[in-house]
């Protein structure tokens, strides 16, 4: 087992020069570290369903009919609405007055409470763990979503403020998850186990999105607050069983057998734990690997937002699908990328271990059809006109291939930095939901008292033309490979010049004060 001084643990394979060296494959079958990641992959899932249940229960909680535009608040150019159809749209109408703009800030407050603990979980979590902020921070989410039908008849404004609460909550999910990915899982395993706790993303939407068309048509309390009351309850017994049943990394677990214990730790070189070295802030903001990355992510939460929070109200004034059938079709597209997330992830691992490709290489190829994939899907059901099977079909495939990312920029911080692989998830993170929460407020100021096919066209656009330009920049400036500022072996000297430095520091300050007392003399 290869070590530093301080007793932490790294990725062999990945010191300077010594890539080539792979860990063993454990031949114990299913362990611990399994388990860590389903619990992970269901608190993802659970994140999302938090995150994505507002999208489709807004279109059973506002009164269309009401609203001062409401002669165009169904789009037209692909025949109007028969009398059946209108009918189901009058009984489908909720009772708030709400206008597109502020359906937009209803849906991004979650996302303004989300971005502003990246960064602070982030950081904690690399200094006093992971596991409990990620616990408690999905239970505040949970029992906060069962507020939100209250909220909503209170008013707006306490929506908001509720909504923005589960943002906070919700906070801790990615950065958390991350730091524990870094400590339980070894790195032949990463791309398959970081795709399949991030693939509950889309587990959790598929699942969301057609089960809360089902319940705002048939569910209990009035249809669309079930929706809050059901998920709601599922997130608490979650987090409670989390925390219970998870423990924080290997060494601390009393239910791992010592051989996956032994395998996990000998695969890896200084993991990040809370006694790791100062945060090299510096060298990491100088870095453009970490910047590829920041780009890529902030363009694909720009483009996932935008179908995310607006594909059902998309589905419904467009193409015209009932809020029963809206949830099943909008949950298609991420059916489909849960799905290609999972397949593409064991081919990255086995291009990985073919020895064919590098690190860099397969990063970048498979976030190339992950980003690249979605933004020509988008640019061409922009243009599909009045043909509902087609456009579905085209965004299906389109926002399948998204489930690339995973197994490319998103687990490329644990490439370059498996140490300070959470810091960096939550640094990216936090600007790319300040990038995504713009989505929803742009595409309601784009559509509102207008949602016509050229105006929903536009909205397509500005997501397919950021999905290239940030896929572009991080093929060329994306990294694999571990980057310099993160290399245990120079942790005794780059500690030792730190303590030189305040050394010379304390002594300039005394001999200062000391020259100050002389002058006053």
């Amino acid at each position: 087992m290869v070590s530093n001084s301080r007793g932490n643990h790294v990725l062999v394979w990945e010191q300077p020069g010594l890539e080539d060296q792979r860990p063993k494959v454990y031949k114990g079958g299913l362990g611990t570290r399994h388990w860590v990641t389903f619990m992970l992959f269901l608190g993802m899932a659970n994140a999302y369903v938090m995150r994505t249940n507002m999208s489709v229960a807004i279109v059973a909680m506002v009164n269309h009919t009401a609203l001062p535009v409401s002669h165009e608040a169904m789009d037209t150019e692909c025949g109007d609405v028969s009398p059946n159809s209108t009918k189901e749209v009058l009984q489908q109408d909720g009772e708030f007055v709400w206008s597109s703009p502020l359906q937009g800030y209803i849906l991004s407050s979650f996302f303004y409470g989300y971005v502003i603990t990246q960064i602070p979980f982030g950081i904690l979590s690399k200094r006093y763990g992971a596991r409990l902020f990620l616990g408690v921070g999905m239970l505040i989410n949970s029992v906060f979503g069962l507020l939100v039908p209250v909220a909503a008849k209170a008013g707006y404004p306490w929506l908001i403020l509720v909504r923005f609460i589960q943002g906070l909550g919700e906070g801790p999910i990615v950065p958390c998850s991350h730091a524990m990915l870094a400590k339980w899982i070894p790195p032949n395993e990463r791309s398959r186990m970081g795709a399949a706790v991030y693939a509950g993303a889309q587990f959790g939407t598929v699942i969301s999105m057609p089960l809360s068309g089902l319940l705002s048509a048939y569910g209990f309390a009035g249809g669309w607050p079930s929706i809050f009351y059901v998920f709601g309850l599922i997130g608490t017994v979650w987090c409670i069983a989390f925390l219970l049943f998870v423990s924080e990394d290997p060494e601390q677990c009393p239910r791992i057998k010592e051989a996956e214990k032994k395998y996990i730790l000998n695969s890896l070189w200084g993991a990040a734990g809370s006694s790791s070295p100062p945060i090299p802030w510096k060298k990491i903001l100088m870095s453009m690997p970490f910047w590829a990355i920041m780009l890529a992510h902030m363009g694909q939460n720009y483009g996932y937002e935008t179908l995310m929070t607006e594909l059902p109200t998309f589905m419904r004034q467009v193409l015209h699908f009932s809020i029963k059938d809206n949830g099943f079709v909008s949950a298609l597209p991420y059916l489909c990328m849960w799905l290609f997330s999972m397949f593409i992830s064991v081919v990255a691992d086995w291009m990985l271990s073919s020895g064919r490709f590098n690190h860099t290489q397969v990063r970048k190829i498979i976030n190339s059809i992950g980003e690249y994939g979605p933004a020509i899907g988008l640019f061409i059901a922009a243009n599909t006109g009045c043909n509902p099977s087609a456009t579905v079909a085209i965004l299906a495939v389109g926002v399948g291939l998204n489930g690339g990312i995973y197994s490319g920029f998103k687990v490329n911080h644990l490439d370059i930095s498996p140490r300070f692989a959470g810091i960096l998830m939550a640094f990216t993170n936090c600007l790319a939901n300040l990038t995504g929460l713009l989505a929803p407020i742009i595409a309601g100021y784009i559509i509102d008292g207008n949602p016509s096919q050229a105006q929903w066209r536009i909205v397509f656009y500005i997501a397919g033309g950021v999905y290239i330009f940030c896929a572009t920049f991080y093929n060329l400036f994306s990294s694999g490979r571990r980057q310099d500022w993160d290399n245990p072996a120079e942790d005794d000297a780059n500690a030792k010049k730190a303590a030189e430095k305040k050394a010379r520091k304390s002594e300039r300050k005394n001999a200062s004060y000391e020259n100050t007392a002389e002058t006053a003399q």
